[in-house]
């Protein structure tokens, strides 16, 4: 991980530069890059263009790390509206959610109820998926979806390809036949259970992303999301699939709301599934240093703007 990544991890991180670079004018302008607004109706609208172009929507309230039960309810509740909107609408969309913003710190079990009332108030065709965050919140996020799977079969959960561990996941995963998103990662994970270098990180998903199209995991049901912004990465994918003999309508790409729009109009128009991630909420500055972080050269607008260069 570069010196520039760090930092920029470790600035998700600042509570006070959170309070503070909010209100900076750049730093507000840089973000309206990477999500279409704060509120609900600017998601809305964005899913809405979206579509337009054949392109499914993932929709996310930005939050983590929630410390009061009735934050974590309230939260709970609008995911439910969320969801309303999304059914009155007939959007092509589904919801992503963090256990941390569902109450998780606070209690398991309080978000496994959370959880349930989301994925049973969602119609059977479609997904609510749970993010991963960081590393020592892998194992209790496995568990509340394997949980949620004994009850409910309309549930996901997403994978992070930089762990060491995730490869071990995925099989147990595969066997399920749950649905998978496989992403690279975007916390600071020391390199003793996470791969240091971004080209270990981009052999590993590409061997997941493969064990995730395998026959195998196919024959079992798995839904897999391949999440990645990576052109290269996504030319082997496709390239490895087209061998194998698996139609475009059966690989599904997700890419976030403002990152590679003409490859997400050109795999919807090819005939793959094209999803994008539409982030929103006033919560904003820990996610888009996150979204830096893993583009850091996206971070050079900050620098020029911040030093006046």
């Amino acid at each position: 991980m570069s010196w520039m990544r760090r930092a920029l991890v470790a600035a998700s991180q600042s509570a006070r530069l959170r309070e503070r670079a909010t209100r900076w004018r750049f730093v507000r302008r840089a973000a309206r890059r990477f999500l279409p607004g704060e509120n609900l109706d600017s998601a809305l609208a964005a899913a809405r263009t979206l579509a337009t172009d054949g392109i499914a929507s993932l929709l996310t309230h930005l939050g983590e790390n929630v410390a009061d039960r009735a934050e974590a309810e309230a939260v709970t509740e609008h995911y439910v509206g969320l969801l309303d909107h999304i059914r009155s609408a007939g959007l092509p969309a589904e919801i992503s959610v963090k256990p941390t913003h569902l109450g998780l710190d606070l209690d398991p079990e309080l978000c496994l109820a959370n959880l349930t009332r989301l994925v049973a108030h969602c119609p059977p065709d479609k997904t609510v998926w749970i993010d991963m965050e960081q590393s020592p919140h892998v194992d209790a996020t496995l568990e509340l979806h394997r949980r949620l799977r004994d009850t409910h079969r309309n549930v996901g959960v997403c994978v992070q390809a930089y762990l060491y561990r995730t490869a071990n996941d995925v099989e147990s995963l595969l066997r399920m036949g749950a649905a998978v998103r496989l992403v690279k990662g975007a916390y600071s994970e020391p390199p003793k259970i996470a791969f240091p270098k971004k080209s270990a990180v981009d052999e590993n998903f590409f061997r997941l992303a493969r064990r995730l199209l395998s026959p195998e995991a196919r024959g079992a049901g798995v839904r897999a999301v391949i999440a990645t912004h990576d052109r290269k990465l996504i030319a082997r994918i496709i390239a490895w699939a087209a061998e194998q003999g698996i139609a475009r309508q059966q690989l599904e790409f997700a890419m976030l709301y403002g990152i590679q729009r003409a490859e997400q109009l050109r795999l919807a128009r090819e005939g793959y599934r094209s999803v994008v991630l539409v982030s929103y909420g006033a919560y904003w500055f820990p996610w888009f240093m996150r979204r830096l972080a893993e583009r850091p050269a996206n971070a050079l607008f900050l620098a020029r703007n911040l030093f006046g260069s």
